[in-house]
């Protein structure tokens, strides 16, 4: 885990993908000087920016936030918020049936 932002990491997989910090900020919806800000470690990102940090770089969000500085909010991993929603609609599934038999 990073405790300051990790520009050369930033920078590598930007290199990687053949894309440039410009690109980076627009995705974010920042300016340029915000992001050399970032890079600088003087700002910090929000949940909303290491998510799309990560889809960019074709990383987990929880790598980015590290990379980022500890400080940083990682957002919730799709796969978690999935396997929440199947254990609802499971439930209700069965809810569902119980009522069912009722009737």
């Amino acid at each position: 885990m990073a405790l300051f932002f990790d520009a050369p990491w930033f920078d590598e997989k930007l290199a990687e993908r053949g894309l440039s910090r410009s690109v980076m900020a627009a995705v974010a919806g920042l300016g340029e000087d915000e992001l050399a800000l970032v890079f600088k470690d003087q700002r910090e990102l929000s949940a909303g920016q290491v998510a799309a940090f990560a889809e960019l770089l074709g990383v987990p969000a929880g790598e980015v936030a590290d990379r980022a500085g500890v400080s940083t909010p990682a957002p919730r991993a799709a796969n978690a918020i999935d396997a929440r929603v199947a254990e609802l609609e499971r439930r209700v599934a069965a809810l569902e049936e119980r009522l069912a038999r009722l009737a």
